[in-house]
């Protein structure tokens, strides 16, 4: 068989051919989205306009829900058109420009969170020397090598996945174009392209949890050293939530990227693939912004500046911060 595609067009597959429950995820996908491109843009804002929260920290936290704002508008739009309108319907151009984008996206965004656990190792167990090693510079050029590697990574894996036949269906089984669904439908030999999905998923993700470990663990063992309870509480509140997204982002990842594409029931992948596309997006605001005090009280001294700029009297100048 050449290595060429023989469809001009795929068709992806939504959760239910019911309208009932059409309707329902639509409204769901919907909520969710906006919910966390409110969240995300909120974040965003607040950190750009409060001078308080020009740290290294608010500036990946920054960096973070920018790209899930772009990740999630990859998928979730499109999901939302096939569920409501059934319109299945997507080209081989866009099918491989949502799995460069979604590749890129998520491998950017499991490199910015070991790049924050570093962030949060220099600075609760080498705070002497957090300002010398955590420059603003140090940290642009880490956020660049996130997606500059990122778009090396998302192309070959694209590369590969585009480089195969297609001729046994056109039916994608996933609300979006993603390398594990396309592959089970190709007509050619992919023990290559599954062994590089596998060796790359293991060092990527494995070298990250590992990374990440490692990093918690010493601080951690730091911050059971502090003399106050309010000291810990303070450490803990800010590495919790880092835990708590990164093991849904990567433990559904590798759910459905390191098991046999041959043994992958279809109904598990699209539910798995929400939690690793969808929900880390969606929850990355509402940990960051209900569990993180400063943020809080950034949001509170900007809606307030803004409600006296304009003139209007409101609850919140009444707020303490």
């Amino acid at each position: 068989m050449p290595n060429s595609t023989l469809v001009t067009e795929f068709l992806l597959t939504g959760f239910s051919d019911v309208w009932e429950l059409r309707v329902l995820h639509t409204m769901l996908f919907s909520l969710m989205y906006l919910a966390t491109l409110t969240g995300n843009l909120l974040i965003v804002t607040v950190i750009t306009v409060d001078q308080r929260l020009h740290t290294p920290m608010y500036y990946f936290i920054l960096n973070l829900s920018v790209l899930d704002m772009c990740y999630i508008s990859v998928t979730v739009p499109k999901a939302c058109v096939i569920f409501l309108l059934n319109n299945r319907v997507i080209s081989v151009v866009g099918c491989a420009a949502q799995i460069f984008l979604v590749q890129l996206c998520a491998y950017a965004e499991l490199l910015l969170l070991t790049i924050m656990a570093r962030d949060r190792y220099v600075a609760i167990c080498q705070p002497l020397h957090y300002h010398v090693i955590m420059t603003p510079r140090v940290c642009v050029q880490m956020t660049l090598a996130s997606v500059l590697s990122g778009m090396v990574y998302a192309g070959v894996h694209t590369g590969n996945t585009f480089h195969l036949s297609f001729c046994h269906s056109n039916v994608v089984h996933q609300f979006f174009c993603d390398t594990p669904a396309l592959m089970k439908l190709s007509c050619s030999d992919i023990l290559t392209n599954e062994i590089v999905i596998f060796a790359s998923s293991v060092i990527l993700g494995g070298g990250s949890f590992s990374f990440i470990t490692m990093s918690y663990v010493h601080i951690f063992s730091t911050v059971l050293k502090f003399p106050t309870g309010r000291e810990r509480r303070k450490a803990f509140s800010t590495c919790i939530p880092h835990i708590l997204i990164f093991i849904i982002f990567l433990g559904s990842g590798a759910t459905v990227y390191l098991k046999p594409t041959s043994n992958s029931p279809l109904i598990q992948d699209m539910v798995i693939s929400v939690f690793y596309s969808i929900v880390p997006p969606f929850l990355n605001p509402v940990i960051y912004t209900l569990r993180n005090k400063q943020i809080k009280e950034a949001v509170r001294r900007v809606m307030r500046k803004t409600l006296i700029f304009s003139g209007k009297p409101s609850l919140f100048q009444h707020i303490p911060t």
